[in-house]
């Protein structure tokens, strides 16, 4: 599964999106280095990028709501807790077993759900944003 930032995704505020944008691509890169059977050398980093980068990008989205007064932010940092953890037990497995059949699957899982938030929670947060000014 090839993941990328379509017109669905678009939450039309650049810091949201572009920041989307390299997640995918991280996970990318990992999907593509395991087809051509060279996941193992790049496990390691792309765990590691992916999740500082999630925190960095949960951080990002929640100072926006904070600045922006957005009133479902309990829920959203909920969300965020949740994520950070199936994430960090995904990338575990991942670095325990390699990128098994089975650890990429659970990985595609994972960024399905991101995939599903996008859609739906970030959408909503970008454009209170943009009708807060902020």
């Amino acid at each position: 599964m090839h993941y990328e930032v379509t017109p669905d995704l678009v939450t039309g505020n650049n810091l949201i999106d572009s920041e989307h944008r390299q997640l995918f691509a991280a996970v990318n890169d990992l999907m593509d280095a395991c087809s051509r059977g060279e996941g193992r050398a790049k496990i390691e980093n792309t765990v590691r990028f992916l999740t500082d980068y999630v925190a960095k990008h949960f951080r990002d989205e929640e100072d926006l709501q904070v600045r922006s007064k957005y009133p479902a932010y309990p829920t959203h940092k909920v969300f965020h807790d949740g994520y950070r953890r199936q994430l960090s037990d995904t990338a575990r497995e991942l670095l325990q077993q390699g990128p098994t059949v089975k650890a990429l699957g659970d990985l595609n899982r994972v960024v399905g759900v991101l995939v599903s938030h996008i859609r739906t929670e970030d959408k909503r947060l970008a454009k209170h944003v943009k009708e807060q000014g902020k």
